[in-house]
């Protein structure tokens, strides 16, 4: 197997490695029948009998998962583990002549638990591919953001965020409870596990509001910019802040609404 795209050093190494165990497993085994001779393939696995595994004599695979190109087998590389209904779909195509020697995937697994080297063998196998597969999603993946500032508590009445200050965080309360006020008047409630002193970061603005504890508070403090980073790489905390900030408007249309009340009365 070799991955597409950059690879480190130590991968080359590994990958050379890998595509040398197929053969020493099946050393001492019989192929099932003939090679399988194919001019050129869109899906492999819709022609390959059943309960067969398969060594690559000649030519090339690509593997595609979900459509998209992720790795390709090679010459000595071991085709048919991914037997497995609950598996994610691999689709593996060729536009070259390939040729596979069959193996019963009984007889190899009984081959490979009947000797502990080659238990040995397998074991490094299957751990060398995940390894190679586990780099490339790190590669790919984006860094994880972690809040740099951490965990802030704060006691009854102290400020979490005061109003006129400069927006640098985004704040969620992990454990209590705290009132919004603006100009002196309570407009809201901030709720264990709520994002707030977001909308300052986002509009670039000073802070509209004063947040106050109203019982002992834990909080954890995000970065700006990393939280800015989190909500384009976890829709999750996206939909959370659209929530929050909808439930907060929902009450300052119900306070105004009351005002105006009270003041037509």
């Amino acid at each position: 197997m070799y991955l597409l795209g950059e690879q480190p050093a130590y991968a080359d190494r590994l990958i050379t490695r890998l595509q040398t165990i197929p053969t020493q497993l099946l050393e001492g085994l019989q192929p099932s029948g003939p090679n399988l001779e194919l001019k050129h393939t869109d899906d492999l696995c819709a022609e390959l009998p059943a309960q067969q595994l398969f060594i690559i004599e000649t030519g090339l695979l690509h593997a595609l998962i979900d459509g998209k190109p992720l790795f390709y087998l090679q010459e000595g590389d071991l085709v048919g583990l991914r037997q497995s209904s609950d598996l994610p779909e691999c689709r593996y195509c060729s536009d070259e002549p390939i040729s596979l020697v069959p193996y019963s995937r009984n007889a190899v697994f009984q081959h490979i638990h009947a000797d502990e080297q080659r238990q040995e063998l397998f074991t490094q196998y299957l751990i060398g591919h995940t390894a190679l597969l586990g780099d490339a999603l790190a590669r790919l993946k984006q860094p994880e953001i972690r809040p740099a500032t951490g965990f802030k508590h704060f006691a009854v009445g102290e400020e979490l965020i005061r109003q006129g200050d400069e927006a640098d965080n985004v704040f969620i309360i992990i454990e209590g409870h705290a009132e919004a006020i603006v100009d002196g008047q309570k407009v809201g409630d901030v709720q264990k596990d709520e994002i707030f002193g977001a909308m300052a970061v986002f509009t670039r603005e000073r802070r509209s509001a004063t947040v106050v504890a109203s019982e002992p508070c834990t909080v954890m403090v995000i970065p700006k910019e990393q939280f800015l980073g989190l909500t384009q790489s976890n829709p999750r905390i996206a939909h959370s802040l659209i929530e929050s900030m909808a439930r907060r408007i929902d009450l300052l249309n119900k306070e105004v609404t009351h005002l105006r009340v009270n003041v037509a009365v």
